[in-house]
């Protein structure tokens, strides 16, 4: 059975504002975040990531600063909060979803950059059984999927293979 389903906004360009990152594969983003910076976007990280960003002397706010909570749990529980998927998933010219950020005091994310944790290659070099388990990325996907949810209104990078032709696009425009 086809299903038709209805179009999502006609958006071509997303503005980027503020941008997430929460990368494993640091490959390239601090070129990414060096040029997002120099555009003018508040860039968001979690941990590693934001360390890295920071030693480069790129201004970065740690995701605790967003969600008004603590990175915990070893690392587990950082993006898995309505300040996040609020921000990725508000519909921007839905007027409810305005008043909701407004209300809740939520920033939009205008742009998700995100690889997922190596559980495949964790697996394959043999690793013992905590690793792995520590391996199984839980805040990356529920972020991908709250993007691509909305994607009239997020951008998302999960390959750094595409950063430099997002850098392209967003310098044409």
């Amino acid at each position: 059975m086809a299903v038709s389903l209805p179009s999502a906004p006609s958006v071509d360009l997303v503005p980027v504002r503020r941008a997430l990152l929460s990368v494993s594969d640091k490959t390239g983003v601090i070129d990414l975040a060096r040029a997002l910076a120099e555009r003018g976007v508040d860039l968001v990280s979690t941990g590693g990531t934001a360390k890295a960003i920071r030693d480069a002397g790129l201004p970065v706010r740690d995701i605790s600063e967003v969600t008004n909570f603590p990175e915990m749990m070893d690392g587990r529980v950082k993006t898995l909060h309505p300040m996040v998927h609020g921000g990725l998933l508000a519909v921007r010219d839905d007027p409810a979803h305005a008043a909701a950020m407004t209300e809740h005091g939520i920033g939009a994310i205008d742009l998700v950059v995100v690889n997922l944790y190596p559980f495949q290659q964790t697996v394959a070099k043999g690793a013992e059984r905590p690793e792995i388990i520590e391996n199984i990325d839980i805040g990356g996907p529920s972020m991908v999927r709250s993007a691509a949810k909305n994607h009239g209104y997020v951008s998302i990078l999960t390959d750094p293979a595409d950063y430099a032709d997002f850098l392209a696009d967003l310098a044409a425009h």
